[in-house]
């Protein structure tokens, strides 16, 4: 009997990083399901029902990363959700990350290894 894998959402309006860490993620055997908009994002996360959410902060709209987690929220509370960011600390100052509910903030460019560790801590 081969172990569950967990399964992650990822939402990103940039392709290459969709696919980049679909890659890495798919590579230590989590199901990766992504959407390249907010709104995408909802209708899978509603019919997947991932283990994790990673949402990237700037998508089409500036904020359509928070608003998705904010909608997000109102679906579901539990489900950790980390989100990408190129302005790093400089989100917490704008947005309080407690309050939007999210595990945590990776900064970009994204580093694999510590994605992964954060992962294995987070779902293990």
């Amino acid at each position: 009997m081969s172990n569950p894998k967990f399964k992650i959402l990822y939402v990103d309006d940039d392709k290459d990083m969709l696919d980049s860490l679909k890659i890495v993620l798919e590579a230590n055997n989590y199901e990766v399901k992504t959407a390249m908009t907010a709104e995408e994002g909802i209708k899978v996360f509603k019919r997947e029902k991932p283990n994790v959410v990673i949402v990237d902060l700037m998508m089409e709209e500036v904020d359509s990363g928070t608003n998705f987690v904010k909608n997000l929220r109102l679906i579901d509370s539990s489900t950790p959700v980390y989100m990408l960011s190129s302005v790093g600390d400089k989100l917490n100052a704008e947005i309080a990350y407690s309050d939007l509910g999210l595990s945590g903030i990776f900064q970009k460019p994204l580093e694999p290894k510590k994605l992964l560790t954060t992962l294995k801590l987070k779902l293990f």
